[in-house]
């Protein structure tokens, strides 16, 4: 027993610590991110992007000034309190657990290349879904593409592949991270957007298309704090569900991405944002073939990294050093894809993008086949 519990509070806390790992808790979850990104989007986030993990990492880029695409610049609240709310599930639970070590620049480079993949298709696989349950047809492509570049990973791990194991480390290491997201979050409030500016000091604010729609701070910051501290306590995944799903037929975390699926159609019923078709979707293209094969770019990159990008943030929240990489190598990859060309439009792909869709296949395929444990 911890000191200072009385035995109906250890009882209490361990029950409080488990529900999340059953399967209504990982339903719970789901429901929780398929209501909420609707409501986001209703109080002012982009169409059918109430929650993106790669487009608000790719808002955060331009913010910080690391590409100059003036339509996506916004230091998004929502990741900065995944990773908060991930932070804090993991001191409150007695997980957090600093750890490093695991082929750190294969990672950054894994998280460049899913960037890359999802700005091509234009969402991860949260968007992916919360796009299908707005109505959305292309995004069945992207979550066709998603699934097979999933596949494709099992395949490697079923042959071996490895990137090592993490060592444990100084809690300076698991601290990065979260530092860093409060430093973003301070400079919000030292540097606020002006109307109708493009700069505030340091900082850089759209003032026209999806990088000017946004919720209030507030409850943009509070919504992603929910969502971090949930999802860290539950380990959901959108990668992981299809590769138990696959790999161990298991289907505990496909459960809540399902859920996460039917409440978000739910509530965009409610809030009157269904709106069935492929053309005219917001922030989204039809070159079909671009959105299956942008997927299985991030899919793949995802199995191999070993969680989707909503994981891999909340693994870094909780001390995950080798998550955190990820996380930057997808910041600086959204900063890459703007910077010369790579990222979609609902123009369409854009004019480099094709290219770096083939040059990813061919470097995460390298990595899988090379980073193999052979048999003794």
């Amino acid at each position: 027993m911890e000191e200072g519990l009385t035995p109906n509070k250890e009882e209490y806390m361990t029950t409080f610590k488990n529900i999340f790992a059953t399967r209504w808790g990982i339903i719970t979850v789901g429901a929780l991110v398929g209501i909420l990104a609707p409501l986001l989007q209703k109080l002012g986030n982009p169409g059918n992007m109430g929650v993106c993990v790669a487009c608000f990492q790719r808002d955060i880029a331009g913010a910080l000034g690391l590409h100059r695409a003036d339509v996506v610049e916004y230091m998004r609240p929502e990741i900065i309190g995944f990773v908060i709310g991930s932070l804090a599930a993991a001191y409150l639970f007695k997980e957090f657990r600093p750890r490093a070590g695991s082929a750190p620049m294969v990672r950054f480079v894994l998280g460049v290349f899913a960037m890359i993949g999802a700005l091509v298709f234009l969402g991860c696989p949260w968007r992916a879904w919360l796009r299908l349950a707005a109505g959305d047809g292309n995004a069945i492509l992207g979550l066709l593409g998603l699934v097979s570049g999933i596949w494709i990973g099992i395949r490697f791990l079923k042959a071996g592949y490895d990137l090592g194991r993490s060592q444990p480390t100084y809690a300076a290491v698991g601290w990065t991270l979260p530092l860093i997201m409060l430093g973003f979050l301070v400079l919000m409030f030292i540097y606020p957007q002006i109307p109708g500016e493009s700069k505030s000091g340091i900082l850089f604010y759209s003032v026209k298309s999806p990088g000017s729609m946004h919720a209030p701070l507030a409850i943009s910051l509070a919504a992603g704090l929910a969502i971090g501290l949930a999802a860290q306590r539950s380990r959901f995944c959108t990668m992981g569900a299809f590769r138990d799903l696959i790999l161990f037929q298991q289907t505990h975390l496909f459960l809540g991405v399902i859920s996460l699926a039917v409440f978000a159609f739910i509530a965009n019923l409610v809030l009157n944002q269904f709106n069935p078709g492929f053309a005219n979707q917001p922030v989204a293209h039809t070159m079909g073939l671009w959105n299956y094969l942008g997927m299985v770019l991030a899919g793949l990159s995802f199995v191999l990294a070993g969680g989707c990008p909503g994981r891999q943030i909340f693994l870094a929240g909780e001390g995950d050093g080798d998550a955190a990489v990820f996380v930057l190598g997808m910041i600086f990859g959204a900063a890459f894809s703007h910077n010369f060309g790579l990222a979609s439009s609902p123009a369409g792909v854009g004019p480099n993008g094709i290219a770096g869709v083939i040059v990813g296949l061919v470097v995460c395929l390298s990595i899988g086949f090379t980073m193999r444990k052979k048999a003794a």
